[in-house]
């Protein structure tokens, strides 16, 4: 299997031309903060300075975890199909504000421990029904996660549009994340791990000493696909090949919380420059996810105490994408309000 290749989209020409488009317009110069920012890379993503957003999508990928065997979780791992089920009837919350922001919205199955037959809106790539038990034995074969990660790079080659952002929906992937997390970072596993779908103090805890114990049983790792397959899930997988063939082809990525985060772990660790096609959202409420944002350096649009997953920081923030390529396209330039003056 070729994994993509992401090139930087380091262009010191162009960042100047951003730069000059940017401050000439009618404003003091900073005064749109963040979405300067966000405006100069989207126009270095797209190689122009006359940026443009077009057909944006949200994946939602969905899949069960073995590990919640190990009690991990607030809730059983039926609530996964549940959940995509009211995907389905458009009746969650991604549904909701994909609708309210004019963003399609494709739902997954990258391994649910369910059959839900033929769906004309669920896209069928169940890999498996549902990981293995990591605390026991590797989450996937190498086989299983080789075909998640094709998975997910065919499902955007197969896009139309330019901006791409990712959801999850999987009752134990905040116990994968977190194990991904500290094994891609170093960061202890105590500031990795939190309450997930609402676990209690002890709960907690529980679910730290099972990553511990893992950690343990699986010995040292480096590389970072042999890292995603011994504690990864389908989802999470299948997110990462979506990343890396979504750079690869110059989109712009939204990532949302805590979960979409730690696939980027994954993907960065392979392909680094795929930092540069990435916007951050939001800052999860779920412990974990704002050092994982100091790992990436990067700085969320929004900060709205979230933590549902979904991809709904992805859709909350696509105005404030859109916001940045009108003014960039549309705001007037001192030079054009001087002429239309003397015009007038």
């Amino acid at each position: 299997m070729r994994l993509p290749d992401i090139l930087s989209t380091h262009d010191p020409l162009l960042a100047s031309e951003l730069a000059q488009a940017i401050d000439n317009k009618t404003k003091p110069l900073g005064s749109l903060g963040a979405l300067e920012t966000l405006a100069r890379q989207i126009g270095l993503i797209q190689q122009t300075t006359r940026v443009a957003l077009h057909k944006p999508a949200i994946l939602v990928f969905a899949a069960d975890h073995g590990v919640v065997a190990e009690g991990v979780s607030a809730y059983p791992q039926s609530v996964t199909w549940q959940m995509v089920e009211n995907f389905l009837s458009r009746g969650a919350a991604i549904n909701v504000f994909a609708r309210q922001n004019g963003c399609a919205l494709q739902i997954i199955d990258a391994g649910v421990n369910h059959d839900f037959g033929k769906r004309a809106a669920l896209m069928d790539c169940k890999v498996a029904r549902g990981t293995a038990n990591f605390a026991q034995q590797a989450a996937m074969s190498w086989a299983e996660c080789a075909a998640a990660l094709a998975h997910g790079m065919r499902i955007v080659g197969n896009l139309e549009g330019n901006v791409i952002g990712f959801g999850e929906m999987g009752i134990g992937n905040t116990t994968a994340a977190a194990a991904l997390m500290h094994k891609l970072t170093g960061v202890p596993v105590a500031h990795c791990v939190g309450a997930g779908t609402g676990l209690s103090i002890e709960g907690v805890l529980h679910k730290q000493s099972v990553i511990e114990a893992a950690v343990t049983l699986h010995g040292d790792m480096s590389e970072p696909l042999d890292i995603l397959a011994t504690f990864g899930g389908f989802e999470i997988a299948m997110i990462v090949g979506a990343m890396l063939k979504a750079a690869e082809r110059r989109m712009v990525l939204l990532i949302d919380g805590f979960i979409v985060s730690s696939a980027l772990l994954v993907a960065a660790r392979m392909q680094p420059a795929i930092l540069d096609y990435c916007v951050f959202s939001h800052c999860s409420d779920e412990a974990g996810h704002a050092r994982m944002l100091e790992h990436f350096h990067a700085r969320p649009l929004l900060n709205l105490g979230l933590r549902l997953g979904e991809g709904t920081g992805c859709a909350l923030a696509l105005p404030l994408l859109h916001a940045a390529v009108n003014f960039l396209g549309e705001m007037a330039t001192f030079q054009s309000a001087r002429v239309s003056g003397q015009s007038a």
